[in-house]
């Protein structure tokens, strides 16, 4: 165990590193100046409009976990009689839930300092401004990574990961998935409210501003304007932020479940893997992310973000070798597993950007057919959406296959080990590998906001043309990598899934002491259980985006009525109530939040529970889980895709084709990105969460369903 615990030591140590090192990033954001008066008091407007929906929205997510937290404790005690179980998994989930809820809040907190910095630095010098806007998003991607490591590190220590009896240290993972459930239950309602804000606030003041007054985006005189800049910061940094810590501490877990069965050929060191693995693909993506910078200010900064992104991928790889060969006794085959994964999230990005930028096909058709209206943009967008499922798809089965394979054969000489398992850890490594990447991804999620912002608080300030200009490249890259990171997030939660769903199966075996491999579709209860897993993530859309549609109808309504209240808005002689305008969002989408989350929550919960009494609850679930993830993937990529195309669409024709701005052209492209908003924004990021929060939830209430 001497080994053992030097690794836990290696791996803590990597993540308080990394937290320094995100400390760095962020004295390096702060230490720039603010600009203008004009432009510190827009952002300042928004920072408190972001910071008053956190607090309000972490008020009720907190109250939901305790409440779920006493739910938990009161079935573990007193429907299976375990109390130990109950204390520890109760304690897991609600340390899951704090360190998930805080990721978030860091994510936005210096998101909404870095926007008017980057804003400052645009004036002068584009490299600056970048490199301010990547390493602000940075900070929150590194964070947040490595609390998810350090938590889950944590947790395997105090829960007994450093006995020496092996029993007590195979037994852990077992005892902690209370933690990823935790991560999952706070991120699914941080991206369900934080996506239904941004989206009602972008759609009320796109078709009220642009269509119906016919002004530009992001002007001051529009009362939406500031709720729609608060929204990018509570949607896409403090709802992505909980979505992907949970992402990586969920897929740790599944991944040391899987290692357990493993123990026979590599002890303690195949289930601290996954941990070691991605403690090195976090000093991969912190020296990627050191390393972008432009050449001279004619460079695309899309190729200056790629060239660091190719620089954390390679020394990923790097990682992973000395990884396998430390901890998997040089294991070629499961190091090929790992590259598979790196490979496959590359890929991932390529198709991604494909079908979102304006410079290939599908976003310049859906641009083309707006010249005929609306209806024929949004004929083109469905198109688009659904044709974009196809290459993903084919990625994922390329890599769950290889991987597998790569498992079988890497550890056939080991005849105590079943196939079937083996191969499952091999998906298990490609999982790692997909995610070797994850801070410098979400580092470049949270730099989409950033000069998204940055740009509206150059427009609002009545800066210069040629700075909005240098800040149109910034936000146009901004787009591309924030649909960049829902590709890559759609991506890992399929390997993840597949992981989280072979690691349920696996917690199941143990708790019942026999193998459980394969779930019996023919059997008249498994059927309905995978058709309602299916019905769910539609069902979970719908209210969704349902709740963006009402949410928006406030907004609307109130930016009518200050148009009509005080005509010098338009004028430009009065300014708007941009507070009552972020406070009637705020109210709107905190309140309709909760029905789409409460579902997802409850379904899995009472599907076991009802199907238990025919003796089919595990495999029922198990059905359920399985055709839940699939139909999720499904429409998840649809949604993120579709909506992206849509917007770039919108955006190809602002920059002069087919007419430009305010022409009838743009106008059906305005109608098409609304439709895409609450698909990409809402809906779509919120279904990633729910295909991890279908997996914890049935790891955490497995016993409960036998």
């Amino acid at each position: 165990m001497e080994f053992g615990h030097t690794l836990l030591v290696l791996v803590l140590g990597i993540s308080v590193l990394s937290l320094g090192f995100a400390g760095y990033l962020a004295k390096f954001v702060l230490s720039h100046d603010m600009g203008t008066s004009a432009m510190q008091e827009i952002s300042n407007a928004i920072k408190e409009g972001a910071e008053a929906f956190l607090k309000r929205q972490y008020s009720t997510i907190i109250m939901l976990s305790l409440a779920l937290a006493v739910l938990i404790f009161v079935l573990y005690w007193f429907a299976k009689g375990d109390q130990d179980m109950a204390w520890r998994t109760t304690v897991a989930f609600l340390f899951g839930a704090g360190c998930s809820a805080l990721a978030g809040y860091i994510g936005m907190w210096i998101a909404i300092r870095s926007n008017i910095r980057t804003a400052s630095a645009v004036r002068s010098s584009l490299d600056r401004a970048l490199k301010i806007s990547l390493r602000g998003g940075a900070v929150s991607g590194i964070t947040i990574v490595a609390m998810s490591l350090l938590g889950v590190g944590l947790l395997f220590v105090l829960y007994g990961g450093s006995a020496d009896d092996p029993e007590v240290v195979k037994r852990v993972p077992f005892l902690i998935v209370g933690y990823g459930f935790g991560a999952s239950f706070v991120a699914l309602f941080a991206q369900l409210g934080g996506g239904i804000y941004t989206k009602a606030a972008d759609v009320g003041a796109d078709l009220v501003g642009k269509v119906e007054a016919g002004i530009p985006e992001d002007d001051p005189r529009n009362p939406a304007v500031i709720a729609d800049l608060v929204g990018d910061n509570v949607g896409d940094c403090a709802g992505r932020g909980a979505d992907l810590f949970e992402s990586t501490a969920a897929e740790n877990i599944g991944a040391m479940i899987l290692g357990v069965a493993l123990y026979p050929i590599f002890g303690i060191n195949g289930i601290l893997f996954p941990l070691v693995a991605r403690a090195f693909g976090l000093i991969a993506s912190m020296v990627g992310i050191y390393m972008v910078g432009l050449k001279d200010d004619k460079e695309d900064p899309m190729s200056a973000l790629n060239r660091g992104y190719y620089i954390a991928c390679i020394l990923a790889v790097i990682g992973f070798y000395i990884a396998t060969y430390l901890l998997l006794d040089n294991n070629q085959w499961l190091f090929v597993a790992g590259v598979i994964g790196i490979v496959t999230s590359i890929i991932f990005v390529f198709i991604t950007q494909y079908y979102t930028e304006y410079k290939y096909r599908p976003v310049k058709f859906i641009a083309e057919a707006s010249q005929t209206g609306p209806a024929t943009n949004i004929i083109a967008g469905l198109s688009v959406g659904l044709e974009c499922t196809a290459l993903p798809v084919i990625a994922i089965s390329f890599a769950l296959v290889g991987s597998y394979y790569c498992g079988v054969y890497g550890l056939k000489e080991f005849t105590d080990i079943s196939t079937t398992s083996a191969g499952l850890y091999g998906t298990a490594i490609a999982t790692m590998g997909m995610l070797g990447t994850a801070a410098y991804i979400l580092a470049e999620d949270t730099f989409g906001p950033i000069t998204d912002n940055a740009g509206g608080i150059v427009e609002m300030s009545k800066q210069p043309e040629e700075i909005r200009n240098k800040t149109d490249r910034l936000d146009a890259v901004g787009n591309t990598t924030k649909a960049l990171t829902k590709g890559y997030a759609i991506g890992s939660a399929a390997l993840a899934a597949f992981l989280l769903f072979s690691a349920y199966l696996d917690e199941v075996a143990h708790l019942t002491g026999k193998a459980f491999h394969s779930v019996d579709i023919a059997k008249v209860e498994v059927f309905v259980g995978g058709l309602l897993g299916a019905m769910l993530v539609f069902l979970f859309s719908a209210l969704a985006i349902r709740a963006v549609a009402r949410a928006a109808y406030y907004v609307i309504n109130d930016v009518r009525a200050q148009f009509k209240e005080n005509p010098g808005i338009l004028q430009g002689t009065s300014k708007p109530n941009y507070a009552r305008c972020v406070d009637i969002v705020t109210k709107g989408a905190l309140k309709e939040m909760v029905p789409p989350g409460i579902l997802a929550v409850g379904m899995p919960i009472v599907v076991g529970l009802i199907f238990k009494q025919f003796g089919l609850g595990a495999e029922t679930v198990a059905a359920f889980l399985m055709v839940g993830t699939i139909g999720g993937i499904l429409v998840a990529t649809f949604m993120n895709n579709g909506g992206g195309a849509w917007d770039n669409a919108k955006k190809f024709i602002e920059m002069g084709h087919y007419g430009g701005k305010r022409s009838e052209t743009h106008k059906a492209a305005v109608v098409g990105d609304t439709v895409g908003d609450p698909f990409k924004d809402t809906a779509g990021p919120s279904i990633h969460v729910l295909i991890k929060l279908l997996s914890t939830i049935t790891l955490v209430l497995a016993p409960l369903f036998i």
